[in-house]
């Protein structure tokens, strides 16, 4: 017979498992937020400094921001960045979703060539040039489809919803296919709203990254700059600042560069308070299986 070791919750050990616990963790949310709210903070402050440290800034002003708004070159960008992210986020969410979805069925004819086939390109990547290569003769270059198709899908996330959909019973796609569904019709009426989490959790990690390509448009779209992204525009702003200055205001160039990081990152803090009741538990269940 096994024995069981059990901690009791009033023990010394658990109350110092427990302590050392909250030590560890407070550290670590220490780590993370104190370059987060330097950043916000000195996006504040006139004389913000790349060194120093203030919980409040020494000279509050909004001059950073009213520089950035006050650019009417801005909104060109910033709209590019918000299609690209809802159509880059739509397309792989549907692209990754199927994919996932026809693995999870067991009677899927080559199921496991498919599976091998998407697992090969998590450890073989081809590498910057020869997609660059590819994206050419494609046609794609100085297009924004070049940005959002080569990031269609990623085998990691596949194998999440993968695994959250062959979480699902099998006695709810017996029962929808005895209602008459088709396979398609099953997808949407039947698993889609049952992977509620699991699509909000990947659908987030999409979408912070459509929303902070980079290199990608530098790369791919070369001589059409009006087809940048609000990344790529922030970028100019801070080298022209480095570089020329602007008249007129007085605040410290780390302000703009803070502020301009600040804004950028906006749009992911709006959108997480509204996916995140379903974020642990999607990325829970679609690691289970691993």
């Amino acid at each position: 017979m096994i024995k069981k070791h059990s901690i009791h919750k009033q023990s010394s050990a658990y109350i110092a498992f427990r302590a050392i616990n909250i030590v560890i963790m407070l550290t670590i949310i220490l780590l993370i937020m104190i370059p987060i709210l330097k950043i916000i903070i000195d996006s504040f402050d006139e004389k913000a400094s790349e060194t120093v440290f203030r919980i409040f800034p020494e000279t509050f002003t909004l001059g950073a921001y009213k520089l950035i708004v006050s650019r009417p070159s801005i909104f060109r960008p910033l709209m590019i960045s918000f299609i690209t992210t809802i159509s880059g986020t739509i397309l792989a969410m549907s692209v990754t979703s199927l994919y996932a979805y026809g693995l999870s069925q067991r009677s899927l004819p080559g199921r496991k060539f498919l599976l091998v086939l998407a697992l090969i390109t998590m450890v073989f990547r081809a590498g910057m040039i020869p997609l660059f290569l590819v994206i050419r003769d494609l046609g794609l270059m100085n297009s924004l489809l070049a940005v959002i198709l080569v990031h269609a899908m990623d085998a990691y996330y596949l194998l999440l919803l993968k695994n959250f959909f062959e979480g699902i019973p099998t006695s709810i796609f017996d029962a929808a296919e005895i209602d008459g569904c088709s396979p398609l019709q099953t997808f949407i009426r039947v698993v889609l709203p049952l992977s509620k989490p699991g699509l909000a959790a990947i659908g987030l990690f999409y979408t912070v990254f459509y929303w902070n390509q980079f290199f990608d448009y530098i790369l791919y779209i070369q001589t059409k700059p009006n087809l940048h992204n609000f990344q790529v525009f922030l970028r100019s702003l801070v080298i022209e600042t480095d570089t020329q200055g602007f008249e007129g205001f007085s605040f410290a160039t780390q302000s703009l560069k803070n502020a301009a990081i600040t804004v950028s990152i906006i749009p992911v803090l709006v959108l997480y308070p509204f996916v995140q009741k379903y974020f642990v538990k999607g990325i829970n269940l679609g690691a289970v299986k691993g």
